[in-house]
């Protein structure tokens, strides 16, 4: 990882070429799954670097900084509230591949955005800022950006699936559904990827930027608008389904009356399973650029266990396929034993985990950052001890593939539900979504 003291040199050679003055107090932002941000200042001006871990990181992209900075200035002109691009990194500044933007006032902290007071004038806002970029012509875009093909992108899921081990049945169910439910392609938009809590910035209830762009592509605008409502986006707000601040009447009223299509819940369904078997893969695959070397960062293994989250909203995003019979509450809530003699490892993790609660007051910054995710890194092996779920089957998972097994087989969904059950409550166990599956899923006195 590197340091703010080896970036310095080089973001004062880009801010030379631009006239933008001398840069100071530079600090790593918190956040970022792929990315890295750095806010710095200029005078009275603050800006804020984005840049990848390694030029490596950026070897298998359907394009580079270049094209995601041209797509950002082209939203930024059509009205959205996008940040300004005043520098793209070159070569000569030597410190890899980036861009730097003005900084935007707002928080991108979902807690603090849920917290806000007018959370369906937000909504509206948001709405319409996606029916903007839906509006962007495609020949007014660079034509390395890449317009999806709805087959194509199954098929490498597929592959994505089977370099991740092919073991996962939850993961192979919604593959297979995907490939048995694929939509005819409609008029493709400028879809933005990523839109969602987390990646726009908000102040007293108002939108006040729309970050990371580095998943623009052209395709199905309903693509654009599930993905901000799947239930791993509306962080502690389950009960509203558009972005975690409303509903989605409101939501796909206010996106129509700004200017985008009308919304058919068929294909908004679609694109909810779709983008969840995406990032579920997208989990899978963190531990793998951890592994590699490609990017040590402690938050890459923490996000790879939360694949089981994934799976958890599949189910339940899927069940409603399934035989009736197949549907009534078959799970049961499952006992935590107590060990004994010498300690075992959950043991030795949470001692210390005790330890780092000692130094919390030390951390700041990107520092303290880290320490809560090495701290959550603890909490699974601690409940590691307790929870041994068989989430990995090779053979169960090709059999679903083949379509040899669906949610027509007797107990299949009833199996893969205790599955879900385990796994999140081993590595996510306050996952907002948890809950609500428990609720619809366990057996009670009374079933």
């Amino acid at each position: 990882m590197i340091a703010a003291d080896d970036l310095m040199p080089g973001i004062a050679r880009v801010c030379k070429r631009v006239d933008l003055g001398e840069p100071a107090d530079l600090k790593r932002l918190t956040g970022g799954a792929t990315m890295e941000s750095w806010r710095f200042v200029c005078g009275d001006n603050a800006f804020v670097l984005r840049r990848a871990p390694s030029l490596e990181f950026m070897a298998d992209r359907p394009f580079g900084h270049d094209v995601e900075a041209e797509v950002i200035r082209k939203a930024f002109a059509a009205g959205v509230t996008a940040p300004e691009v005043v520098a793209e990194l070159i070569p000569e500044d030597a410190i890899g591949s980036g861009f730097v933007m003005r900084a935007l006032p707002g928080t991108p902290n979902p807690k603090e955005i849920l917290e806000m007071e007018d959370s369906p004038g937000l909504l509206r806002q948001a709405a319409g800022d996606l029916a903007r970029i839906h509006g962007i012509a495609q020949d007014a875009l660079p034509s390395a950006i890449p317009v999806m093909d709805y087959r194509a992108a199954i098929a490498d899921f597929r592959v994505q699936f089977e370099e991740a081990g092919g073991d996962r049945p939850i993961i192979a169910l919604g593959i297979k559904w995907l490939e048995d439910n694929c939509p005819e392609p409609c008029e493709p938009v400028l879809n933005h990827g990523d839109y969602r809590l987390g990646n726009i910035l908000a102040e007293d209830g108002r939108l006040t930027g729309v970050l990371d762009w580095e998943l623009a592509h052209f395709g199905d605008p309903h693509e654009d608008l599930a993905f901000g409502c799947m239930a791993v986006w509306r962080f502690a707000r389950y009960d509203r389904p558009a972005l975690g601040l409303g509903s989605l009447e409101e939501y796909f009223a206010a996106y129509q009356a700004a200017g985008g299509v009308k919304v058919d819940p068929e294909r908004f369904r679609y694109w909810m399973v779709h983008r969840t078997v995406w990032w579920a893969l997208g989990c899978l695959k963190m531990a793998k650029f951890w592994r590699s070397g490609e990017d040590r960062m402690l938050e890459r293994v923490v996000i790879s266990r939360r694949t089981s989250e994934q799976e958890l909203d599949l189910l339940m995003l899927l069940e409603e396929d399934a035989p009736e019979k197949e549907r009534k509450p078959a799970c049961y809530e499952f006992d935590v034993e107590d060990n004994s003699g010498e300690a075992v490892n959950g043991e030795l993790a949470l001692a210390v985990l005790e330890w780092l609660e000692t130094i919390k007051p030390l951390m700041s910054g990107h520092d303290k950052f880290q320490h809560a995710v090495a701290r959550n890194a603890l909490k699974m092996i601690v409940r590691d001890e307790h929870f041994w779920p068989e989430a990995q089957d090779s053979e169960l998972a090709e059999e679903i593939l083949e379509g040899k097994q669906s949610l027509a087989t007797p107990h299949l969904l009833w199996n893969l539900q205790q599955i879900a059950l385990e796994k999140v409550s081993a590595d996510v166990p306050n996952y907002p979504a948890l809950a609500v599956a428990k609720g619809r899923w366990l057996m009670t006195g009374k079933d």
